[in-house]
C-alpha cells in the first residue's frame, strides 16, 4: 500500500470520508489512488473514472473561459461589465461594511471585467458573516453545490442589483460572486450558453469528456452522492443523490461551482495551464492569459483582510496564488482552489506538479479540512 493510498484509506476507515480519489503528478510520474466508495451504502467502489461535483474547483475553468474571450478580442480586461450586464449598471456601495442596506453611496467608477476576475467587484462574501450585506447575499445565493436550485440569470441579476457593494470597485476582495457573474458574462459576450461554450473551446480540445453541468444517464453509475459534514461531530448526512437534479443542465449554469468532473479531466486542464495554454498541438489560451490567471493581483491589505479564505495567499483569476511560505505545501506561484464539496486542485508552475483531491464529504467552512492539508503535505514531501 502506497503512502497516498494509506492516507485515503485511513480517512475512509475512520468514517471521515465515504471515499476519495487523489492524483499527484510530478517529474513525469503520475500517481493516482482511489479508496472507499461512491456512497455510504457502498454501492460501488471509487475509481479513477468516478465523477464528482467540483464545487469551487470549477472557478479556474470559468476564469479561463473569460480569458478565451479576451484572447478573441471580444472583451478587454478594462471594459465595464454593464455593456453586457446592464442590470448592474448603477451599483451602490454600502457606506460602512456593517451598515444597513439602504445606507449607500454611488460607486465611484464602473465595475470592470478585471474586477470580476480578481473578485474585487464589491459583490461577494467576507469574513463578517453577520453583516447585513453578507446576510442579503446568503439569502439570495442558493447552495453552490446544488446549482440546479438557482433562478434564471435574469432573475439572479435583478436580485443582486438590489444589494449594495461591500466596497468600491477594486478596493476589496470578496468571495464567490465574481465567478457567478463571469458565468453570465461569458454567455452574453459569446452569444453561446456557458456549457456549450466551454465544451467547444476547452472540454473537447482537452479531452475532458466527463466534465460538464449535468450527468447523462449512461454515466450516472459513476457519479457520487454528496454528504454534509457535521462541524461538531464529523458525522456525514446525505445532501444530494446522483439521480434527479443532475439529469439536465440547470437554468443558470454556474461556473462558480456547478460543474462535475473526474480527476483525469481536471488534470488535463492543469497540464494546459502549466504548458502556457497549449494542449494537443493547439494553443487554446495565450501564454499571457495564463500568466495573468496565475499571478497574484491583490494588495497586501486585501490579502490580510481575506485571511479567513486565503490564509495569507493571493488571488489570480479564479484561484489563489501562493505568496507566503506558511506551510510545507506553499510554493510561490502555486495556483488553484478548493471546493465546498470536498475538492482541491492546484498546479505548481515552479516544479511542473499537479495535485488533485476529490471527495464527496463537504467542507464545514472556508478553512480546508485536515484531509486536504495532509494530502498537500504528502505531495510537498515528494517535491
Amino acid at each position: 500500500m502506497t503512502k497516498l493510498r494509506e492516507l485515503l484509506e485511513t480517512k475512509v476507515e475512520r468514517g471521515t470520508l465515504p471515499g476519495a480519489v487523489a492524483l499527484v503528478a510530478r517529474g513525469g510520474t503520475v500517481e493516482v489512488e482511489a479508496a472507499g466508495f461512491v456512497d455510504l451504502e457502498r454501492s460501488a467502489p471509487m475509481t479513477r473514472e468516478t465523477i464528482f461535483r467540483l464545487a469551487s474547483v470549477s472557478k479556474p475553468i470559468t476564469a479561463a473561459g473569460v480569458m478565451l474571450l479576451v484572447d478573441d478580442g471580444l472583451i478587454a480586461l478594462d471594459d465595464p461589465i454593464d455593456r453586457w450586464l446592464p442590470e448592474l449598471a448603477e451599483p451602490r456601495v454600502a457606506r460602512t461594511p456593517d451598515g444597513p442596506l439602504d445606507d449607500t453611496v454611488p460607486a465611484d467608477r464602473p465595475i470592470t471585467v478585471f474586477d470580476l476576475l480578481t473578485f474585487r467587484s464589491g459583490w461577494g462574501f467576507t469574513a463578517d458573516w453577520q453583516s447585513p450585506v453578507n446576510q442579503a447575499n446568503f439569502a439570495m445565493v442558493r447552495d453552490g453545490m446544488i446549482p440546479q436550485d438557482y433562478p434564471p440569470p435574469e432573475q439572479y441579476l435583478a436580485q443582486l442589483a438590489r444589494i449594495p457593494l461591500l466596497s468600491q470597485p477594486g478596493e476589496g476582495w470578496q468571495y464567490n460572486l465574481g465567478s457567478e457573474l463571469q458565468s453570465v458574462l461569458i454567455a452574453r459576450v459569446s452569444g453561446t450558453p456557458l456549457p456549450e461554450f466551454l465544451t467547444e473551446r476547452l472540454f473537447e480540445p482537452l479531452g475532458m469528456a466527463d466534465t460538464g453541468f449535468a450527468v447523462p444517464a449512461a454515466k450516472r453509475d459513476r457519479f457520487t452522492s454528496l454528504y454534509r459534514t457535521d462541524p461538531a461531530t464529523g458525522e456525514l448526512s446525505l445532501a444530494d443523490r446522483p439521480d434527479g437534479k443532475w439529469n439536465t443542465v440547470p437554468v443558470f449554469p454556474s461556473g462558480a461551482g456547478g460543474m462535475v468532473s473526474t480527476v483525469d479531466d481536471w488534470y488535463a486542464f492543469g497540464r494546459m495551464l502549466l504548458n502556457g495554454g497549449a494542449a494537443n498541438g493547439r494553443q487554446l489560451l495565450s501564454a499571457e492569459s495564463i500568466r495573468l490567471m496565475t499571478t497574484d493581483h491583490l494588495t497586501a491589505q486585501q490579502r490580510a483582510a481575506s485571511e479567513l479564505f486565503l490564509e495569507g495567499q493571493g488571488w489570480g483569476f479564479g484561484g489563489s496564488v501562493d505568496v507566503a511560505d506558511r506551510d510545507p505545501w506553499n510554493v510561490p506561484g502555486r495556483y488553484g482552489w478548493v471546493g465546498g464539496s470536498g475538492t482541491a486542485a492546484h498546479i505548481i508552475p515552479a516544479t511542473g506538479a499537479v495535485t488533485i483531491l476529490l471527495t464527496q464529504a463537504s467542507m464545514t467552512g472556508p478553512t480546508p479540512p485536515a484531509v486536504m492539508r495532509e494530502f498537500w503535505r504528502y505531495a510537498a514531501e515528494g517535491e
